[in-house]
């Protein structure tokens, strides 16, 4: 899963070398924490966060096929 993400957002991103995906596995599911470079954050974002939540969507669809609950951060 932390392969297809960074695969995701690095397609999105203009500097690809600065994302940084984490992987935290908890009792009640998996924390999923994305960062990227300042410059970077408005295209992850999106107009109206419609990007983000796309992304948090395909992460929680992804996670529903491994039976784990998933939530996707952006971390500056």
């Amino acid at each position: 899963m932390k392969e297809f993400i960074a695969y995701l957002i690095k397609n999105l991103v203009d500097k690809p070398d600065s994302v940084d995906v984490q992987i935290i596995e908890g009792q009640q599911g998996t924390l999923v924490e994305v960062r990227v470079s300042p410059e970077d954050v408005a295209k992850i974002v999106g107009r109206g966060g419609r990007t983000i939540k796309a992304l948090r969507t395909i992460a929680m669809i992804v996670g529903a096929r491994f039976g784990r609950r998933v939530r996707l951060d952006l971390i500056q």
